[in-house]
């Protein structure tokens, strides 16, 4: 067992009220990964001091030569992928390829933004009077609170931590208390690589003690946030009155659609991976299965021979499948979901039941779950239940099909699976979500462009790749006209006025 200490100021520093947490390993709950701070709010305060300290030095270090010490960063990512992705598999679950994808995510996106070091583009433009120019030019924001979740516990952090620095912004990082282990060895990654004392800083604790007062904090500039519905529109709400950017990423109940002319052997590895790929436990898991009714009876019961022959176990192990979900609050919600599902009539066709066979017993496992004869108003296919639940429904055709997809309070991923180009072209338009796939799972989302939903699904504003995404959020555009002529001129007004 080891202990973590927070990080400000370029120094690992104990907690100022010395009160620390255990982080455990969900797929054997005796092995405790580290004990990590629970911090005060003297050591938010702290933190959000050195970021303001370090600021201006790092907002003055030229763009190229901050990404020299992200390229760095991602150097050393790269020699320890093997390491780290071992280390993302015991804390928070997910079995080891996804570990190592959970890594190779992180590293993509770090070489990414290192890159964007010498594309931090605006622009030039003609100006209507002579002697004079305009243009356009990216700058920092300041201080940002980066708050991000377990699910992804260094993959989400470098999305946000590698955009906010390349843009000249320093940052307090506050991540899950599911996962402090990993965001601590991606801290020891970017002092190693060279980072400044106080550019990023880690405080660790409760989210209602350290993230809300992190995010609220007036040393902070803008906000970052990934987790549940209810925390990020409390932090929209406290951010429009301190007018203060903020860009959220909250979950989803993500669809696919598959019709009568789908290729189904296609289809079937797809719905597995999006269902149950990280024990259901992403907010692009596809959660609801809609199926035209000439495939409905075949598709449905190939999903259920599959799902039951998942096999369950610790991630770490080659033979795993599906690992456990990542702590006794998530294995009961996922189980209270059974229930409700059955008390509103659904049929349970597999799983719903906590497995505790053998080495299971000392994880929280349940054996994935497939409910069919669901209604769309059943609280089984509006609420995101956040693990390996999945409700089977049927519809007529597209029309119908894609109005299921779209009765939803959320919009981040959705997926249709055919072979008609029609259908395909026109569920580009038709699904109200930002990321839609076509003959693809609802997982999948690449660095290089943005990512964000609509609805409830996000604050509107992608973060990731591309300008569209990270980049834009992170800077703001400061418009610059020069006037070289020595005299007074007055644009939009004629001279002869």
């Amino acid at each position: 067992m080891t202990r973590i200490n927070n990080f400000i100021a370029g120094e690992w520093v104990l907690p100022s009220n010395g009160e620390f947490g255990q982080s455990i390993n969900p797929a054997r709950i005796s092995d405790i990964v580290t004990r990590y701070p629970l911090s005060a709010k003297s050591d938010v305060d702290r933190a959000v001091a050195a970021a303001r300290d370090a600021f201006p030095a790092w907002r003055d270090l030229p763009a190229p030569r901050r990404a020299e010490i992200l390229y760095k960063a991602a150097e050393i990512m790269q020699r320890a992928k093997t390491e780290l992705g071992k280390s993302v598999t015991r804390e928070m679950g997910k079995v080891y390829s996804e570990g190592l994808g959970d890594i190779q995510e992180a590293i993509d996106m770090a070489y990414y933004m290192a890159g964007e070091g010498r594309r931090m583009v605006g622009e030039t433009v003609p100006c209507e009077l002579p002697h004079k120019d305009g243009k356009s030019i990216r700058v920092p924001h300041g201080v940002f609170a980066l708050i991000t979740p377990w699910n992804f516990p260094v993959a989400i952090p470098v999305w946000k931590i590698f955009t906010a620095l390349i843009c000249g912004n320093t940052a307090v990082f506050k991540p899950s208390s599911d996962s402090p282990y990993c965001a601590a060895l991606l801290v020891e990654i970017l002092e190693e690589a060279g980072l400044p004392a106080g550019v990023l800083n880690l405080v660790m604790g409760r989210g209602k003690q350290v993230g809300e007062y992190l995010a609220t904090h007036p040393g902070v500039d803008g906000i970052s946030f990934t987790g549940s519905c209810a925390v990020g529109e409390a932090l929209a709400q406290q951010a429009a009155v301190l007018h203060r950017p903020i860009a959220m990423e909250m979950g989803g109940k993500n669809a696919i659609l598959i019709l009568e002319d789908a290729d189904l052997d296609l289809a079937l590895p797809g719905v597995l991976w999006a269902a149950f790929g990280t024990t259901g436990q992403r907010c692009t898991a596809a959660s609801r299965i809609i199926l035209e009714q000439g495939v409905y009876d075949r598709f449905l019961s190939r999903l259920v021979e599959a799902t039951v022959g998942l096999r369950l176990g610790d991630g770490l192990l080659q033979e795993t499948d599906i690992g456990p979900l990542i702590n006794k609050q998530g294995l009961n919600k996922a189980l209270d979901y059974i229930s409700i599902g059955q008390e509103e009539g659904a049929e349970l066709l597999c799983g719903g039941v906590r497995a505790a066979e053998g080495s299971l017993q000392e994880g929280y496992f349940m054996q994935p779950a497939v409910f069919a004869n669901v209604r769309p108003e059943m609280r089984i296919v509006q609420e995101e239940i956040f693990g390996p639940v999945v409700a089977v429904m049927p519809c007529a055709g597209y029309e119908e099909g894609i109005n299921l997809i779209n009765q939803s309070r959320y919009g981040l991923s959705s997926s249709i699976y055919t072979n008609n180009v029609n259908y395909a072209a026109r569920a580009e338009r038709d699904i109200d979500s930002g990321l839609v796939y076509i003959n693809a799972s609802t997982i999948g989302a690449e660095i290089q462009l943005p990512f964000g939903g609509f609805k409830h699904s996000g604050s509107g504003h992608p973060e990731a790749g591309g300008r569209m995404g990270g980049i834009d959020f992170y800077s703001r555009i400061k418009v610059i006209y020069r006037d070289f002529s020595g005299r007074l001129q007055k644009a939009q007004i004629a001279e002869d006025s």
